[in-house]
């Protein structure tokens, strides 16, 4: 049982350091929400805690990137059944398409996961018949790197600051909550009533 504010934190590190690190983690796939209320899972590829900072990777075309922009709030719903863990994360999103952040993530992508950003059309874009949108000769393949290069205009990541996290551990014995505040001095939390 977590008991201390100071665990209660280092919990939520250690849990998106390893959602961000390991596939098979329940906190690698969170709800990604935007203020026009729209919902979405997405990959959770790194956490900085040092900087509060989350980044996935986005098709730059994606109707997310125009709202979020160079900054708007998002938040972030991660949860984990077997730690019965909730973790609502919210702070300001921002897209980066070139700078160097996106293109350090290009680089540390595989081709196979570059292959996602060659689909013809935008995500959202209306189909006669379900598709992938990626063109025929890209279904099912490792491209190489010279077949990837045209999907670099389709990338972007999104970079989420965090300012605020909500932990909830749920337990028999009676649930757990806590609520931190980003500031200069790092988090400052105070428990909460389930």
């Amino acid at each position: 049982m977590i008991d201390t504010l100071d665990e209660a934190i280092a919990d939520i590190v250690h849990q998106l350091e390893r959602g961000a690190s390991q596939r098979k983690s329940a906190m690698h796939t969170p709800v990604v929400a935007t203020q026009d209320a729209d919902q979405r899972i997405m990959v959770l590829r790194e956490f900085d805690a040092e900087q509060r900072l989350l980044r996935f990777h986005t098709d730059a075309r994606s109707p997310k990137c125009a709202t979020i922009g160079e900054g708007d709030p998002v938040s972030v719903l991660f949860y984990d059944s077997d730690t019965k863990t909730q973790i609502r994360a919210r702070g300001n999103g921002r897209i980066e398409h070139y700078g160097p952040a996106a293109d350090a993530a290009w680089e540390a992508s595989t081709t196979f996961a570059r292959r996602c950003y060659l689909a013809q059309d935008a995500p959202g874009a209306v189909s006669d018949e379900g598709t992938s949108g990626l063109p025929e000769w890209a279904e099912g393949i490792q491209p190489s790197e010279d077949q990837v290069a045209p999907a670099r205009e389709n990338f972007a990541v999104l970079l989420v600051t965090l300012d605020r996290l909500d932990w909830l551990y749920l337990a028999n014995s009676g649930h757990r909550r806590a609520v931190f505040t980003a500031g200069k001095q790092g988090w400052s939390g105070n428990w909460a009533v389930p």
